[in-house]
């Protein structure tokens, strides 16, 4: 079967702008949605003084509201562009389109039915993120399809390296308890909307997620590369915590695997914070969830004494890029940080 040229860009390759969509509800951080909505003024600053932000704001009224909080925290508005658009939470990297190089190498949105992590009801105001951003951007949005039904996959299972490899976890798309995102689905059938849709010819199955991911298993909290031929994947070091087991085995999948063409990866390990837990949650605090801009990397910190060994870890990853430790206690309340809010969209 032959397949269209496709091919999704690696994360580090240049970008016009990063999407982000501002929260509007505190159901995604009960008690902390005050807090969380200055911390996003930080992560957009952050991106602001980088590139373009494309902003989605659920209403006028929010984003003059908006307006006024980026000006107190003296944010160039002319680097950030606001689309109205009513969302049900603000997690873009799911619910946002991914944008991938077409056979002529223009831009191209890829619409993924986000359904909630088949987990909630309530996606139904985001399910049109792809065709309103696709609109504003001025891009083609394609449903993507497999055996004529629409294929549902968010952008956080996803981690390319733009050159053919691409990593994503068995928990998240083969779970039998998780099929309702794709009922049936094999890891072939995966492979070939990723060879169809990203370029992909070589897949990096991993096992289990972090504790407290409420995507089971995503791959933003667990490994990205961090060049064509370079993954850093978390560790957990403590034997008792009920993440050392599944890190582990991810790290010796790794250490077997093979890029595109046929050679190993390099493999840098990444310590995990310290348990972080509010309420009667455990949270899925990871500094794998990092984003990369033009020239600067952003990572999330916790107030732990490994935030400066992941800062300098990644600091060697990213020897042409500044990088930036943002605090992320209260964007974590929601189950996510830096990576999982944002999508970049490249030039």
């Amino acid at each position: 079967m032959d397949f269209p040229q496709r091919r999704f860009p690696a994360e580090w390759e240049q970008q016009q702008g990063i999407l982000l969509c501002f929260p509007h509800s505190g159901d995604d951080w009960p008690g902390k949605y005050e807090a969380v909505q200055w911390a996003f003024v930080e992560f957009i600053k952050k991106v602001a003084a980088y590139e373009n932000v494309f902003l989605v704001v659920a209403s006028n009224k929010l984003k003059q509201k908006v307006e006024k909080m980026l000006q107190r925290a003296r944010v160039d508005l002319n680097m950030v562009q606001f689309i109205e658009h009513k969302t049900n939470r603000s997690w873009m990297r799911d619910s946002g389109p991914i944008i991938v190089k077409n056979s002529e190498g223009e831009n191209e949105a890829l619409n993924f039915n986000f359904n909630g992590w088949a987990k909630y009801s309530n996606y139904k105001l985001d399910r049109g993120v792809p065709r309103k951003v696709a609109d504003v951007l001025e891009l083609p949005l394609t449903q993507v399809t497999y055996n004529g039904k629409p294929v549902i996959l968010e952008g956080g299972a996803l981690e390319v390296n733009g050159k053919g490899t691409l990593i994503t976890s068995e928990e998240c798309l083969l779970h039998p308890d998780i099929q309702v995102r794709n009922p049936g689905f094999s890891k072939a059938d995966y492979e070939s909307v990723f060879k169809e849709y990203f370029g992909v010819t070589q897949t990096i199955w991993i096992g289990d997620g972090i504790q407290g991911d409420d995507t089971h298993g995503h791959i933003d909290d667990l490994c990205r590369f961090v060049n064509e031929n370079t993954i850093v994947t978390v560790v957990e070091d403590d034997v008792n915590d009920p993440n050392y087991h599944a890190l582990q085995d991810n790290l010796d999948r790794l250490k077997k695997a093979k890029l595109q063409d046929g050679t190993s990866p390099n493999i840098v390990t990444l310590p995990m914070p310290k348990r972080l837990d509010f309420e009667d949650l455990r949270l899925p605090a990871s500094y794998a969830n990092f984003l990369i801009l033009n020239s600067c990397v952003l990572v999330p910190t916790f107030n732990d004494t490994n935030d400066r060994i992941a800062l300098n870890i990644l600091a060697d990853c990213f020897p042409d890029r500044e990088v930036i430790g943002i605090g992320a206690i209260d964007l974590v309340w929601g189950f996510g940080t830096l990576h999982c809010l944002s999508q970049q969209i490249p030039t």
